[in-house]
């Protein structure tokens, strides 16, 4: 165990699967105190009981597009541990559809989760941060908007580039506060989304990261933990990309037609 992460408390949204429940279970691999927090109750409370056997956990119904809901778990894991000094705000959502096919209403919702979700969630997060005079906030955007282009994902992608703008401006606001902010961009993750595609697909996407393997959640739970760590306390407003080198070849590598839906996407 990490001796400057035992006892911290890490509220991490979006938790019940993914790279959500990877980023958990790297804190709680280090002693810190897990808020397992997502919009899925049941989910939410399995991983709480599979962590609770090597750290003290708690499971939280969330959904960080309501602003009620997000003040309502901030206050009750205060109420249980006085404290907070990690969020990893990692929760979001990736509809895919073609621009022309994308309601208002499909828009909004993925702005709201993805975007204004964050807001929210920062927003007050800084209230027991500022009183502390420390914290860490980590934010899980993607490739996806800031660095690249995918078919069917121009709300997604919007949200996601949205959220470095967010970060860079909010960092420079509670820099003298103790408190950084900074985002990790991943590329394709294998998660459990990935399940409904052909070991054909998952092969070709392989292919296409110069590493020659998608990320496990436990890649960008390590970025993540970088930042949270209170020896990063000289980094803020940055982002880190991890995607096996993903986005730096100028022309596709080997892929099938169709794959670059998924190119940069995070699955959680």
């Amino acid at each position: 165990m990490d001796p400057n992460q035992q006892g911290r408390v890490v509220l991490v949204t979006g938790a019940a699967r993914g790279i959500g429940r990877g980023l958990a279970e790297r804190f709680s691999q280090e002693g810190a105190r897990i808020a397992v927090a997502d919009v899925d109750s049941s989910a939410a409370e399995e991983v709480a009981r599979d962590l609770s056997a090597v750290c003290e956990t708690a499971a939280f119904h969330l959904d960080v597009s309501d602003e009620t809901s997000v003040q309502a778990v901030i206050a009750a894991v205060l109420e249980r541990w006085d404290r907070l000094d990690v969020l990893c705000a990692n929760a979001g959502i990736f509809p895919s559809a073609p621009i022309e096919d994308i309601t208002v209403a499909d828009w909004d919702r993925v702005v709201g989760v993805n975007l204004t979700g964050l807001y929210l969630c920062i927003k007050h997060a800084l209230t027991p941060m500022r009183r502390q005079q420390s914290g860490r906030i980590v934010v899980t955007s993607s490739v996806t908007g800031p660095v690249t282009g995918v078919l069917g994902l121009t709300h997604y992608g919007a949200s996601k580039a949205g959220q470095l703008g967010l970060i860079r401006s909010a960092a420079l606001e509670v820099a003298g506060d103790g408190i950084t902010i900074n985002a990790v961009l991943p590329g394709n993750v294998r998660t459990p989304g990935w399940g409904t595609q052909t070991d054909e697909y998952i092969e070709a996407a392989e292919r296409s990261v110069p590493v020659g393997r998608l990320a496990e959640p436990s890649d960008i739970a390590h970025a993540a933990y970088f930042f949270a760590d209170e020896r990063s306390d000289y980094i803020t407003g940055q982002t880190l990309i991890v995607d096996g080198g993903q986005t730096l070849p100028e022309v596709p590598l080997q892929t099938p037609s169709g794959a670059a839906v998924f190119g940069g996407e995070t699955g959680r």
